[in-house]
C-alpha cells in the first residue's frame, strides 16, 4: 500500500522494518518466557529453555502448521480468561477480599513514594520524565497490533462490515483490559517494591505475581505465570508467523530474494520462516546477559521499529484520503474515524517525538549496547530507503492523480451486496460477538 499510494521505497523500506519488527518480536517473547521458566527452576541453563521455545515455534510454523490457527485459539483464550480473571481478582482485594482481609484501595498511591516517582530528577520534571519513559515503554504493548486488523482485510468474511467494528472494538477492549489492568497493577503493587523486575529478577518480578503473594493467595502465582508463559509462547509464535509472511510477500512483489517465495508442498513458506526464527535466536544473548538487560535490548529495538512503521501508516494514510478527496470519493468509505485528518497530523507530531526520545535515558547513563538498542533502527530505516531509492530512482512521491484508489473497488461492493450480518440469538451470543 506504501507503494500503491506513497512511492516505492518507502514501501521497500518498510516492508523489511516490519519483517525486522517480527524477528526481533521472536527473540523478545523468548527472552521473556526464559525468565518466566526461571521462576521455577534455575537447576536447567536458560539456553536450554529458549532452544525448546524456538524449536516449538518453528515445528508449529514448518511441520504442523494445520495446528497453528487451533493453537492461537486456546493460546488466546487462555489469555484472555487470565486477564479478566486478574481484573476481578483485583477488585477483589481492593475492598479487602483477599486471606488477610486487608482492603488496598489506594494505600500503594497515598504512601511514600506515592503514585509519580521522579526518575532521572527531582520536582515535577523528574515526574514528567517519569511519565513520558513510561508512555514510550508502553508502546512495546501494542506495536504491531493495530494494523493486523487492516492486514486480515483479505481473509475477512465481509470485511466492510467486520474491519469496522473491529477497528471500534479493539479501542474498547485496549481500554478495558489494557487500562483496567494497568490499573489494578498500581493497586495491588507498591512501585518501589524490591521485587519488581530489575537486571537481577526473574518472573517473581511480575506486579500481578507480586500483588498475589503480598495478599497470602497460595498457588495461584504459579498459575499467573503458567499463563504469562503460554502469553509468550503464543505472541513469539504468531511473530513468526507474521514475520515469515511479510518476508514471502515481499520476495512475491520483487523487494526481497526470490528464494523466500519458496513453498513447501503444503504452500508454506519455509525458508522465510528459517530466516525469521535465525534472527529471533538472538534471544541466546540471554545466556551472557540476564533477562532483563536482554530483554530490554529486544524491547527498545522492535518498540523503534512499531513507532516508524506507525510513522509511514499514518504518512499513507494522508495520501490516501488526499487521493480520495481528490477523486470525490470520500463519502465513499464505509469507515471513517473523527477529527480526521487533523488527528492523524497530531498523532504523527507525537509518535515521531516518541520515536526521537525513546531512548532519552542512555544520554544520562550511557553504554554502546543501550544507545544502539535505542536508535540503531532509525539508520537502518532510513539506509534502506535511500539505498533503494538511489539505486532505482524512485520518485519523491506518486502524484495525487495518479494514485490509484479504484483497483478493488468493484470486488468489494458486489461482496457488501450479497452480505447478510447474523444477529445473536442470545445475552451469551452478543458478548461472544463483541469478543470474537
Amino acid at each position: 500500500m506504501k507503494g500503491r499510494f506513497v512511492e516505492p521505497s518507502l514501501a521497500f523500506a518498510t516492508g523489511w522494518n516490519y519483517w525486522y519488527a517480527y524477528a526481533i518480536l521472536v527473540a523478545a517473547e523468548c527472552t521473556a518466557g526464559a525468565i518466566i521458566v526461571s521462576y521455577w527452576t534455575n537447576a536447567v541453563h536458560v539456553a536450554v529453555w529458549i532452544a525448546i521455545q524456538l524449536i516449538v515455534i518453528l515445528f508449529l510454523n514448518i511441520v504442523a502448521v494445520s495446528w497453528f490457527g487451533e493453537a492461537e485459539f486456546w493460546f488466546a483464550s487462555i489469555k484472555l480468561i487470565t486477564i479478566i480473571g486478574l481484573i476481578i481478582l483485583g477488585i477483589v482485594l481492593f475492598f479487602g477480599g483477599g486471606p488477610n482481609h486487608d482492603p488496598l484501595y489506594f494505600k500503594n498511591w497515598q504512601d511514600p513514594p506515592g503514585a509519580f516517582v521522579p526518575y532521572l530528577a527531582e520536582g515535577s520534571w523528574g515526574r514528567f520524565l517519569a511519565f513520558w519513559t513510561a508512555f514510550a515503554r508502553a508502546g512495546f504493548s501494542f506495536i504491531t497490533s493495530p494494523e493486523l486488523i487492516a492486514l486480515s482485510a483479505g481473509e475477512t468474511v465481509a470485511p466492510r462490515r467486520n474491519i469496522p467494528k473491529a477497528a471500534r472494538r479493539y479501542v474498547w477492549r485496549l481500554a478495558i483490559f489494557y487500562g483496567l489492568g494497568s490499573l489494578i497493577i498500581g493497586i495491588v503493587v507498591r512501585n518501589d517494591d524490591p521485587r519488581l523486575l530489575s537486571g537481577n529478577s526473574d518472573a517473581s518480578a511480575s506486579p500481578f505475581v507480586i500483588g498475589i503473594q503480598r495478599a497470602g493467595i497460595p498457588v495461584l502465582n504459579h498459575l499467573i505465570n503458567a499463563a504469562v508463559l503460554t502469553s509468550a509462547w503464543s505472541a513469539g509464535n504468531a511473530f513468526c508467523f507474521s514475520g515469515s509472511r511479510v518476508l514471502y510477500s515481499m520476495a512475491l512483489s520483487g523487494q526481497a530474494p526470490k528464494w523466500f517465495a519458496i513453498t513447501s508442498k503444503r504452500g508454506v513458506p519455509y525458508i522465510a520462516v528459517l530466516f525469521t526464527v535465525s534472527i529471533g535466536a538472538l534471544a541466546f544473548l540471554n545466556v551472557s546477559n540476564s533477562g532483563a538487560v536482554a530483554f530490554a535490548w529486544f524491547s527498545n529495538i522492535s518498540t523503534i521499529s512499531g513507532f516508524i512503521a506507525w510513522i509511514v501508516v499514518m504518512i499513507t494514510y494522508l495520501r490516501f484520503r488526499k487521493a480520495m478527496v481528490y477523486h470525490n470519493m470520500l463519502d465513499a468509505l464505509p469507515f471513517r474515524t473523527p477529527l480526521q485528518p487533523y488527528a492523524t497530523w497530531f498523532m504523527l507530531f507525537l509518535v515521531s517525538i516518541l520515536t526521537l526520545t525513546n531512548g532519552f535515558q542512555v544520554f544520562v547513563n550511557f553504554t554502546a549496547s543501550s544507545f544502539l538498542a535505542a536508535y540503531i533502527t532509525i539508520p537502518i530505516f532510513l539506509g534502506l530507503y535511500f539505498i533503494h531509492k538511489i539505486w532505482f530512482r524512485t520518485p519523491f512521491a506518486i502524484r495525487i492523480e495518479d494514485v490509484d484508489v479504484i483497483t478493488g473497488k468493484k470486488e468489494m461492493d458486489e461482496l457488501a451486496e450479497t452480505d447478510e450480518e447474523p444477529l445473536p440469538k442470545n445475552i451469551l451470543q452478543k458478548v461472544w460477538f463483541w469478543l470474537a
